[in-house]
């Protein structure tokens, strides 16, 4: 989405099919017989517009009779998984979080935590995490949560003790603006000024300009070929010594392969092969593509090499791809979700000529449905499916995995897709009814689950269910023309909706991905950033929850408990902070019951965390 240059894309497998054209089609769930209904029965062939004056009224009774029979089968089917967009109470008074949005010192000499309760043995290991520290340069600051500077945490647990440490990443943004003592790179939400040392003609050419790109990757750490690398959605990443937590390199993806970036999400095989996506932008228009890149290093020295593009799908409109931030994956397959979230490439390369963000880009475009891509990602090859659903935003995929022919993927949803909008800086330090305004305009996010069947031929049924799973009432229905239309199940209890929905999904990885599982975890959001820690159990659909007034943790991360039979044996991480930033700890909770938790402690007013980590 910020790539420095533009690459042109491999387009030999690009193809562009006649459903991928601009305009998608309308959901068939209609009120009345308007122009949208009149386009579905046409389509359909069981209404016809038929010029012979002789036509025998019988039969055209008969057409639509049927007509009517099978659109009114359809709408059955579709409400009866009794579908409607998510809903919330509305809450008041909520308390300020403007001290956690302000920039802090760095620590990096090792603090020994005061560790309260029992951290288990056999825990050993770093808890990493990144997020925004930095919020300004000088007299210049930052406009939105995801452009601060990168600050890498660093927790230490051996032998039942915690100790901790941060640092900035020493990006060449970073350096840059300190430096210059002022914002000279653009970020996400924050448009780097003209130097003021400049005269006037100066500034207005310097518009003109190929912008530096930032390298502030503050989004996730990754892993490739056993290195660790910080990532954003932008062609470069940071490797990264996690043990000395110091920046050792900077990759750019374009070198390697032609895309503009990839995600901070890839998905992993057992053998280490990674998998992710990146777009590609050029003459022919923009391309969603598939990476791999293999597990293991032919020279001691290399990073990304060997990577490929394993498969190309052209965006549905040309100059507007979809915005997306992660995908799914099963043993055989990957599912890309193209999003009514869009991309306007014209208003992003023009961005600095107009005196706007990179985000201002970026719009909201319900009019659109979502359509789900599946790839077999041993050949590379498109499935010929064509699934698509009401228009919702995902962010976060929580697992997928194969039965009975399907590929059913669970995602965190989103009914409205304009939340980029709600973490500007100024509206997360509101505080009173103004900061109570921002999030109650805010979208929730909620799990659901698609079915999605792999082997539709000619001869099945129109309008009738095609999923076979008897214990998920997520449909998928053949239309007239082919497309299957999903409608989703939801994986939740309504107590869900007291939490303000569940984010930042998370998993027993190493043992699930890609499998039928039962548990997932996340952070309940009462609050604009998460305010509890939530185990959801998928199949019984309910709900444990630890909270604590006046804390916020991060992102869970699952750690198996050695030797553990069980799905959730084992123990949730989350870096917890708080507005008190002289108790700040790292928790550890028992993942079976999510007990209360045991808290390591850390004199240290440092630690920050990143929405999207």
């Amino acid at each position: 989405m910020m790539a420095s240059h533009i690459v042109k894309p491999d387009t030999r497998n690009c193809k562009r099919p006649r459903e991928l054209e601009p305009q998608m089609p309308e959901s068939p769930q209609l009120s009345s017989l308007g122009k949208s209904e009149s386009s579905f029965l046409e389509s359909s062939g069981l209404f016809y517009k038929d010029e012979s004056l002789d036509k025998d009224l019988n039969d055209m009774s008969k057409e639509i009779n049927l007509m009517l029979s099978t659109y009114a089968k359809i709408l059955s089917t579709m409400e009866s998984t009794h579908q409607k967009k998510a809903t919330f109470g509305k809450r008041e008074k909520l308390p300020c979080i403007a001290p956690l949005l302000t920039t802090v010192e760095e620590t990096p000499q090792m603090v020994s935590a005061q560790v309260r309760g029992h951290f288990p043995k056999w825990l050993s290991g770093y808890l990493l995490r990144i997020g925004p520290g930095k919020f300004e340069f000088g007299k210049d600051k930052y406009n939105h949560w995801f452009d601060g500077m990168a600050l890498l945490h660093q927790f230490r647990m051996e032998k039942g003790t915690v100790t901790y440490r941060s640092k900035f990443l020493q990006s060449d943004t970073y350096k840059a603006n300190s430096v210059h003592d002022r914002i000279v790179v653009s970020e996400f939400g924050t448009l780097a000024l003209p130097d003021p040392c400049k005269n006037v003609f100066e500034r207005f050419m310097s518009k003109f300009e190929l912008p530096a790109m930032t390298d502030n990757t503050n989004v996730n750490y990754v892993r490739y070929k056993g290195d660790y690398y910080v990532s954003s959605e932008i062609n470069f990443m940071n490797k990264v010594d996690i043990e000395a937590l110091e920046k050792t390199e900077k990759v750019d993806w374009s070198k390697f392969i032609a895309v503009n970036g990839a995600t901070a999400h890839p998905h992993y095989d057992p053998d280490g092969t990674a998998y992710n996506m990146g777009n590609s932008f050029g003459p022919r228009g923009s391309c969603y593509n598939i990476i791999r890149v293999p597990p293991e290093k032919v020279d001691p020295g290399e990073t990304i090499h060997r990577a490929q593009v394993i498969c190309s799908i052209a965006s549905a409109e040309r100059m507007k791809p979809s915005y997306y931030h992660s995908f799914g994956m099963t043993r055989n397959y990957i599912i890309f979700i193209e999003q009514p979230l869009k991309m306007n490439l014209w208003k992003i390369v023009t961005s600095r000529i107009r005196g706007k963000a990179f985000s201002s880009g970026i719009s909201w475009e319900p009019q659109y449905n979502t359509r789900f891509h599946v790839v077999d990602k041993h050949t590379g090859q498109l499935l010929p499916g064509i699934y698509y659903s009401k228009p919702f935003v995902t962010f976060h995929q929580i697992n997928a995995f194969e039965d009975q022919g399907c590929v059913v993927i669970d995602l965190c949803c989103q009914d409205d897709g304009r939340s980029l909008e709600v973490y500007q800086l100024q509206n997360l330090r509101k505080s009173g009814e103004g900061l109570d305004q921002v999030y109650n305009s805010a979208g929730r996010s909620f799990p659901r689950r698609f079915v999605l069947p792999l082997h539709v031929s000619l001869n099945d049924p129109e309008g009738e269910n095609l999923s076979p799973l008897s214990y998920s009432s997520a449909s998928a229905v053949k239309q007239a023309d082919g497309k299957i239309w999903c409608s989703y199940e939801n994986l939740h209890p309504e107590d869900l909706e007291e939490e303000g929905g569940v984010e930042f999904p998370q998993i027993n990885y190493g043992q699930f991905s890609g499998k039928k599982y039962r548990f997932f975890y996340g952070c309940g959001f009462r609050h604009l950033v998460g305010d509890s820690l939530i185990k959801v159990d998928v199949v019984n659909k309910t709900l444990t929850i630890w909270r604590e007034d006046g804390f916020y943790p991060s992102e869970p991360v699952f750690v198996p408990e050695p030797g553990a039979s069980e799905e959730d044996g084992g123990v949730i991480l989350s870096a917890v902070i708080t507005p008190d930033q002289s108790d700040v700890h790292a928790t550890n909770c028992a993942a079976s019951f999510i007990r209360v938790p045991q808290k390591s402690n850390v004199v240290s007013p440092s630690v920050s965390i990143m929405l999207m980590s």
